[in-house]
């Protein structure tokens, strides 16, 4: 199950972003206090986390009853999944996060951004989603679910940790770093896509 464990951690390390993520929330917490960030950053991450198990546990059944075969929803939420390491290697997706935290940093009062846009879309948006799912769908008994969902509260850790250190952290490694490492995880993200869309393909046509 380690590699059950580590296909997860990385597919949803990479769709999550935490590097990404810091320091777009470094920016709307700008006029908040210590604690105010912390709260604000453990509920974000409690809040997605929420969302993501609802889909983990009852996204098949929403499949199901929407008619959709798991192999339709591997091709597609591969396909979305490539858009966005696209985005990530060409920083389309670091640009429309930072457009949109330039519109909520214009109010003048600390604004709560637990719940918009930190944990949806940011956190547990489309991509997280879909990804989770197809997870899911790759895990055998309860072990690969505990498996799955275990490495689905490492990254959210990551996460919440990764919000809460985020002014420091920018100091010390700066944009170069993180626009390095976005690319190199776009590039990863865009091989893992590439493999839903061939076992979605291979299962819808039994190639």
């Amino acid at each position: 199950m380690s590699v059950l464990f580590l296909s997860a951690f990385i597919t949803l390390f990479v769709v999550i972003d935490p590097p990404g993520c810091a320091p777009i929330y470094a920016g709307l917490t700008k006029g908040a206090t210590s604690v105010q960030r912390r709260n604000m950053a453990i509920r974000a991450c409690l809040i997605a986390a929420i969302i993501l198990l609802i889909f983990a546990l009852f996204g098949e059944q929403l499949l199901g009853a929407l008619h959709i075969e798991l192999d339709s929803f591997r091709i597609a939420g591969g396909l979305m999944l490539f858009w966005i390491a696209f985005e990530m290697v060409f920083e389309k997706r670091t640009q429309r996060r930072e457009e949109r935290a330039e519109k909520l940093a214009a109010t003048p009062e600390v604004e709560d951004v637990s719940v918009f846009p930190m944990a949806i879309p940011m956190l547990a948006g489309p991509g997280a989603i879909a990804a989770i799912m197809l997870l899911m769908n790759e895990a055998q008994g309860l072990e690969g679910t505990l498996t799955v969902l275990a490495a689905l509260a490492a990254v959210l850790l990551i996460t919440m940790l990764a919000l809460m250190a985020a002014g420091p952290l920018m100091r010390l490694f700066g944009d170069k770093v993180e626009a390095a490492v976005t690319r190199v995880l776009g590039v990863l993200l865009a091989a893992l896509a590439a493999q839903y869309v061939i076992d979605g393909l291979r299962g819808s046509f039994g190639f």
